[in-house]
């Protein structure tokens, strides 16, 4: 979707379904992602956005592994990593982290910190144990954790140093790409700046490539390269961050930033308390998902399902009526 860059991750027409009970007999298909497509680039930060229940988290969790694709393909420096089983993945693990968004249960409680760092490097590498040592405290000290505390437990930080930890975690493998599950929103509103300088910092320094999964516009507008707008399992806008803010197209798009608080608006506004919330993704409707909540609704919406189609320079949404209101 851009020129120009290296594209290190190719995510291609990916569908994720679960069957889930809905009855005491009966099963159906939950769409969690439909026909997903995104590039990331090496050294850029994508942010994927959108409200609870959309899927961000279940793409995260699919490149990751700990969910296999019903369909499509998910190419890591053009290596289909999509239907690989967990004991073929070892090779390319290394290179793929998680940082999850609850620091309070994402750290064994009965290891040591010095232990929870090091655990890695014996899986993935031959390092020494003086090696290993001094990967740790060179590793501590790039995420701002005292190496004196190696010996304590996770109990005995606050939820910003172990977001921290869990970041040293991440980051200890050297890895290519991280994947950040929402990882300030668990924290006080005062520790997650500095959570947020903090990856900023990191990717500055060793380049990294970040797929930033979060809900919160004003996290996007600081941190990203790219933003990718999710709805019901699909995306439905992406575009630079620079294109995105400066033209959003999707009505919920524009529907997300008039939720973004400043001195003249209240934290939501009346009309995005009346669209109501994300439907079921059980039974599908047939035609734009996003048609009941949309303020701009014609026939043609409850009748044809838009693809996402290029609207301007490396800039894509997903609705038959751009540019018509």
């Amino acid at each position: 979707m851009s020129q120009g860059l290296k594209k290190l991750l190719e995510v291609k027409n990916v569908s994720k379904i679960f069957s889930v009970k809905v009855g005491t007999f009966e099963k159906k298909d939950l769409h969690a992602l439909n026909n997903i497509s995104f590039d990331i680039f090496k050294g850029s930060t994508l942010s994927l956005v959108g409200e609870s229940g959309c899927g961000k988290t279940t793409i995260g969790k699919t490149i990751l592994g700990l969910y296999q694709a019903t369909n499509g393909e998910i190419l890591f420096r053009d290596r289909d990593i999509s239907k690989l089983k967990p004991n073929k993945r070892k090779d390319i693990q290394k290179d793929i982290q998680m940082i999850f968004q609850d620091p309070y249960s994402s750290l064994n409680p009965r290891k040591k910190i010095k232990t929870i760092l090091e655990q890695p490097l014996k899986i993935h590498t031959n390092l020494s144990p003086k090696e290993r040592r001094e990967r740790v405290f060179k590793t501590c000290e790039d995420v701002g954790i005292d190496a004196g505390y190696l010996e304590r437990y996770p109990h005995q930080f606050s939820g910003g140093q172990r977001q921290r930890i869990a970041i040293a975690r991440a980051m200890i493998l050297k890895p290519e790409l991280i994947l950040a599950d929402e990882p300030i929103s668990a924290l006080d509103v005062s520790i997650q700046a500095q959570i947020l300088n903090l990856l900023m910092d990191l990717k500055d320094k060793y380049n990294l490539t970040t797929l930033f999964i979060t809900h919160d516009i004003s996290v996007v507008k600081h941190i990203s390269d790219f933003v990718a707008v999710m709805y019901l399992g699909e995306i439905v806008e992406y575009a630079s961050k620079k294109e995105l803010f400066a033209n959003p197209s999707h009505p919920y798009t524009k529907m997300l930033f008039s939720t973004v608080p400043d001195i003249y608006t209240p934290l939501i506004t009346d009309s995005v308390l009346k669209t109501g919330e994300i439907q079921s993704p059980i039974d599908l409707p047939r035609g734009c998902f996003f048609a009941k909540r949309c303020p701009y609704k014609k026939d043609i919406c409850d009748d044809v399902h838009p693809d996402l189609v290029e609207i301007g320079a490396n800039h894509f949404a997903r609705c038959p009526l751009i540019g018509k209101f």
